[in-house]
């Protein structure tokens, strides 16, 4: 079987979301099927392991809806992509699709970075449920990151198809951090964006009530946004990282009494199982993918209410609760790894790709 992963979502320079979804799938499923990787930019292999790999145009371009005319020209079995807007027209492989989250429905502002024309058609996109449809549909299988967004596709009946969760999964600790505590600062962290759906300022808000812990944001910012926010804060002490380095990020969770997200809408929640994974408990929004994350590990308060964050911070300020609660952390971040998640998607494939030499041997 030629399996290949779609690896131009691999951001060159900070390595993030479905970037870092992309290279833990690749590096645990290499072990177990053998893989090919497509690029559009050959810096996207700095984040992904010595494969054979394949440049192809990038994802944003004109040439996208046409794309499997290159790939079909390097006879691929089976090509999983970790979004769903591959280009599939002209296909004679297996392709894996993959959906998210829905969040663009309900927050319809695109990502900042993304080029104008871009930020257009994601907008245009996510006005109806019919392109969605007729993406996913034009797959064999389709992939998602959670049982909620498995819940959320059913309930709006976007695909035909079946689904299978492939779950997300933390970057593995390095060897002699897993363990490691540093003496409580205090800190309570944010690692996110800060798209309005993210809800940063009710967690500014609640970093007011709270004398003694310092909120510590993590993600770059524009000025403008960090002069509201300060503004917002008062007071409360806040702590701007404008990007923070994968070591920095680690340091300040060991050290931290908590992780915090006020986000209303997720399609997994990749910083609780960072944050759990270092025994760090996490006080988050009570939103049901959280739920799904965190388990009986996490907080849950209403998105809107910092006064229930406060009070929950609160709480963990006693060692005996906060002892309790990062052991329950450090328990329910082992449920997920890409170790597992590659195996999954490892039968996933070597399933759609089998039934598609089956379907062309009775042609």
């Amino acid at each position: 079987m030629r399996a290949f992963v779609d690896c131009r979502y691999v951001r060159v320079g900070r390595h993030d979301g479905i970037s870092r979804y992309t290279a833990g799938l690749v590096a645990e499923l290499a072990r177990l099927v053998p893989v090919e990787l497509l690029v559009s930019d050959e810096r996207q292999r700095a984040h992904l392991p010595d494969l054979p790999w394949h440049l192809i145009s990038a994802p944003t371009s004109w040439r996208e809806p046409f794309v499997a005319r290159q790939v079909r020209r390097l006879r691929p079995d089976v090509v999983f992509s970790p979004m769903q807007t591959m280009g599939s027209w002209g296909r004679d492989y297996g392709l894996v699709l993959t959906l998210h989250d829905l969040i663009y429905y309900r927050n319809p502002t695109p990502p900042r970075d993304l080029p104008a024309p871009v930020r257009a058609l994601w907008r245009a996109f996510h006005l109806a449920w019919w392109p969605q449809r007729l993406l996913l549909n034009r797959a064999d299988h389709v992939v998602t990151v959670s049982r909620t967004t498995q819940d959320l596709i059913a309930r709006h009946r976007l695909t035909r198809r079946p689904v299978t969760v492939v779950t997300n999964a933390a970057d593995p600790v390095p060897p002699g951090e897993a363990t490691r505590r540093e003496l409580p600062t205090g800190a309570l962290v944010y690692m996110g964006s800060f798209m309005p759906y993210k809800n940063v300022e009710t967690l500014v808000r609640a970093a007011a009530l709270l004398p003694g812990h310092e909120l510590h944001l993590m993600s770059p910012l524009p000025a403008a946004a960090r002069e509201r926010l300060g503004a917002l804060a008062g007071a409360g002490g806040l702590v701007f990282h404008d990007g923070a380095s994968d070591a920095e990020y680690r340091r300040v969770l060991r050290g931290a009494t908590a992780l915090l997200s006020a986000s209303r809408d997720e399609g997994f929640g990749i910083p609780l199982v960072e944050a759990m994974a270092l025994g760090t408990p996490v006080v988050v929004s009570d939103i049901p993918v959280f739920r799904e994350v965190g388990g009986d590990a996490g907080t849950y308060v209403a998105a809107d209410d910092p006064e229930g964050f406060a009070r929950a911070v609160r709480e963990l300020d006693d060692p005996v609760e906060w002892d309790r609660r990062s052991a329950a952390s450090r328990l329910q971040a082992a449920r997920f790894d890409w170790g597992t998640s590659a195996g999954v998607l490892a039968e996933l494939l070597t399933r759609v790709a089998g039934e598609r030499r089956r379907s062309a041997s009775r042609a």
